[in-house]
């Protein structure tokens, strides 16, 4: 009985199966090859493998917990890169912008590298430009300052003139004179140092900016296709078409925002050199084109630009400057009331009462890059809760 047992009883070598996928496993870690052999379907590296039991309690709980790490580290990173990341959203939105002049030339048969060239050297020439005309007047009004200087000091202290009854009320003066003592406990000359020095930063850092937009608006432009269809790849297949449809739409408001906005601060630039040339404040037109870029920015770009150009209407005279500074309040409400909620309607079609909360609330709570971008967002919304939520509501 024993030598039938054993003539029956199979070879462990070739019947164990645990060995043979160790064997497996080994060459499998060892040797490419049998990788590339063991895979299954037809992309280069296989098909997925089944997923994992999600109501497994360690699953959930690993899940739980990476989740909330991912969530700090996500915060941490936005909280830290927080100008860079501003500076990357305001690229892409200008590039979004300048699309529908680079789909133009490139329906006109120009290849899109030497489109995106074309549009890039335009929008440099016009700050170059704008950056030749304005320095020299800019240099020769500091210098003009420094030189009547003493004068406009002597006039501060006449008790008889306007500015001598304002220092008398106002002791402008004596607050000039402390702000440059640093508060009476450092130097005159190291606190001019020390201004110098920010000014420096600041001027330094406002290149660097402008630099890293101009840049990464290029690179955005050149590769705003395959942008759309990463943003297309994250939609599900059987809603891919219809997503399509809705980003391009976005992306067309984006674009009429801007068109919108270069016609407002166009208005705004043509209204400040009519406004000057009847007033006869110098540097007309200077004044106007620094008023039409200013005016890009929502809220306080034509503030900012209103008070330069009331100070600068002091030179003819104190009744010209007040004229100059309520024209500006007036056409400051105007635009924001009038103008800017008219044209958006055509443009990106949405209504005025949304176009003053977007902006108000952008400004409000990301600055100039949230009110730049408040408007395109607020069309955004509309368009999602038009065609995706407002008709499922409907038919629920």
């Amino acid at each position: 009985m024993s030598s039938t047992e054993h003539e029956t009883k199979p070879d462990s070598a070739e019947a164990d199966p645990a060995s043979e996928e160790a064997t497996e496993q080994r060459e499998l870690l060892i040797d490419r090859e049998a990788r590339v052999e063991a895979v299954e379907g037809d992309g280069p590296y296989g098909e997925p493998g089944r997923r994992f039991n999600r109501r497994s309690p360690f699953y959930m709980g690993l899940m739980g917990g990476l989740g909330l790490a991912v969530a700090y580290l996500v915060g941490w990173a936005v909280t830290s890169a927080e100008q860079e990341l501003e500076l990357i959203l305001l690229a892409f939105f200008i590039a979004v912008g300048l699309e529908p002049v680079v789909a133009f030339l490139t329906r006109r048969g120009i290849r899109r590298g030497f489109s995106v060239l074309i549009v890039s050297l335009a929008a440099i020439g016009v700050l170059v430009g704008f950056l030749a005309i304005a320095i020299p007047p800019l240099v020769t009004q500091v210098d003009n300052l420094v030189k009547l200087a003493p004068h406009y000091l002597d006039t501060l202290n006449k008790r008889s003139s306007f500015l001598g009854h304002l220092n008398t009320k106002y002791h402008i003066v004596s607050h000039l004179q402390k702000a440059l003592s640093g508060g009476g406990g450092a130097s005159t000359a190291s606190t001019v140092t020390s201004g110098v020095v920010g000014a420096g930063k600041v001027v330094l850092g406002a290149i660097t900016a402008l630099v890293i937009v101009v840049s990464l608006t290029i690179y955005f432009l050149a590769d705003l296709p395959r942008v759309t269809t990463l943003c297309y790849r994250l939609v599900p297949f059987s809603r891919r078409a219809r997503a399509g449809l809705l980003i391009d739409e976005v992306f067309a408001r984006v674009g009429g925002y801007v068109l919108g906005n270069i016609i407002t601060s166009g208005i705004a630039a043509v209204g400040t050199l009519v406004w000057l040339l009847i007033w006869g404040v110098p540097y007309a037109l200077l004044l106007s084109v620094f008023v039409g870029f200013m005016d890009l920015i929502p809220i306080v770009g034509s503030t900012i630009a209103g008070i330069i150009v009331a100070l600068v209407a002091l030179t003819v005279g104190l009744p010209t400057a007040i004229a100059t500074a309520i024209f500006y309040l007036v056409y400051r409400q105007a635009e924001d009331y009038l103008i800017t909620p008219r044209i958006m309607q055509r443009t990106v079609n949405v209504s005025g009462l949304v176009t003053i909360i977007a902006v108000i609330m952008g400004g409000t709570l990301f600055g100039v890059i949230g009110a730049l971008v408040a408007i395109p967002i607020g069309a955004a919304i509309k368009l999602v809760l038009e065609q995706v939520t407002f008709p499922r509501l409907d038919s629920s």
